[in-house]
């Protein structure tokens, strides 16, 4: 019988819970089967991040009973694919650092001030000053909490309301297609090959087996490739902190998921215009996405 993940939850930090939470969601998409070797080094490329993390979120899966470690040949998958459905459900429960979404939260009610201290936060959230200071160091690494001069913290703007949501979509569309048309963009075909079967999987069936958060993270990891391919740091750091800013509002919607499969859709469209070279048309493509995406969560049922 699988350990409980909230029982254990508290031996994985933020990214270390990402990095696992990322591993179940390539298992099932890739349908891996029981046997399979899950290379750290692989798994370390494919998510962006060091073996280290990988490491130890290969060890708690183990303690789950999904993975199993063989001490000179590295980690091998216990159960089908099939079978990881209930652990991507809990990671679901919990997609981020509780902290971090419980002061986001309080930030978008309005129940937070502009400049906070961090006594007042420790009080209010009944955490020690290290655990706060790590959550609030990311923060100010995601762009919306400063730190002021002498003591105290200032948030910054952030998605808090239907009218900044649109301005992030009109954002994107004026950046994301001229990265596709910069001089400099370069395709890395593996990465093309991993996203087209991702988003074939997702509208074959994905959008219905796929957990929110796992459908959310296939849409970030499309769009910000595309920006790491235009060779432009600006636009890459630029399209990651949309994203950022995103999941603090999308986390915590109730997904739909017939949309998800037409999304899916047109990421493919966008990737075979790559793929034949035609980035005039992919470009397009992608405008006209991120306009189809705004009018419908904007102007459809409404956000926040």
């Amino acid at each position: 019988m699988l350990m409980s993940i909230a029982s254990s939850a508290s031996e994985l930090t933020s990214l270390q819970s990402r990095v696992a939470r990322e591993i179940v969601a390539l298992v099932r998409r890739e349908g891996r089967r029981a046997g399979e070797h899950l290379p750290e080094v692989q798994l370390a490329d494919q998510i962006g991040t060091s073996r280290s993390p990988v490491q130890a979120a290969l060890r708690h899966l183990s303690r789950l009973g999904l993975v199993q470690q063989d001490v000179n040949r590295g980690f091998f998958i216990v159960k089908d694919a099939k079978d990881w459905a209930p652990v991507a459900a809990n990671f679901s429960s919990q997609p981020d650092d509780p902290l971090y979404l419980a002061i986001a939260e309080e930030r978008q009610a309005g129940r937070l001030p502009d400049e906070v201290s961090e006594a007042e936060l420790m009080r209010r959230f009944n955490v020690a000053r290290s655990t706060l200071r790590k959550v609030l160091s990311r923060i100010s690494e995601e762009g919306w909490i400063e730190q002021c001069v002498g003591h105290g913290w200032a948030f910054q703007n952030m998605m808090e309301s239907p009218e900044a949501y649109e301005e992030s979509y009109f954002f994107r569309q004026a950046l994301e297609p001229s990265g596709i048309l910069s001089p400099s963009f370069n395709v890395i075909r593996s990465e093309l090959e991993q996203l087209q079967r991702e988003q074939q999987h997702i509208v074959e069936g994905g959008f219905r087996s796929m957990t929110p958060i796992e459908l959310f993270e296939a849409n970030s990891r499309f769009h910000e490739t595309l920006a790491g391919w235009s060779g432009n740091r600006f636009i890459v750091q630029s399209v990651k902190r949309v994203n950022q800013l995103r999941r603090l509002i999308e986390y915590q919607q109730a997904s739909k998921r017939a949309p998800r499969q037409t999304q899916a859709q047109e990421h493919l469209e966008i990737l075979n215009a790559i793929a034949k070279l035609d980035h005039a048309q992919a470009a397009y493509l992608l405008r006209s996405h991120l306009d189809g995406a705004r009018r419908a969560k904007v102007h459809g049922k409404g956000v926040l």
